[in-house]
């Protein structure tokens, strides 16, 4: 018989999507995180996210200004009668990641893709507002 022994912080995980990291920042991740790739060109930027497993009406995707926040959860399928687990290595839950871009995000313009457990979001930039000059009357 084999036992697993999992180390567990339990105040990381209160914490845990708490707090908005940005985007050049590292953290120490583990395998229940939400694994992302950021790309960024001058126009945009593409968020790709591995949610594997989750089903797309289970993902959901918030844009407030520089904050880009997704959530979704994984759920395990049902036993049927007369089955039982023997071993699931399968993780389960919400998940949850939140980031601060270096610029605002054009809400209308955003768009969400889910193909083959890979969320893809395109972001476009809002435009900067020049800075105009008054004529003194």
């Amino acid at each position: 018989m084999m036992i697993n022994i999992v180390r567990r912080d339990p105040f990381d995980e209160l914490l845990r999507g708490f707090f908005v990291q940005p985007v050049g920042l590292q953290q120490n991740t583990d395998k229940r995180d939400l694994p992302v790739e950021i790309r960024e060109s001058t126009e945009a930027f593409e968020l790709s996210a591995e949610l594997t497993g989750v089903r797309k009406e289970d993902i959901e995707v918030q844009i407030d200004g520089k904050v880009l926040s997704i959530s979704a959860e994984r759920k395990a399928s049902p036993l049927r009668e007369g089955e039982r687990l023997l071993r699931s290595e399968f993780g389960y839950g919400k998940l949850s990641r939140s980031f601060q871009l270096s610029q605002e995000i054009d809400e209308a313009q955003a768009q969400a893709r889910y193909n083959d457990g890979v969320l893809t979001l395109l972001l476009p930039k809002k435009a900067v507002a020049q800075a105009r000059r008054l004529t003194v009357q």
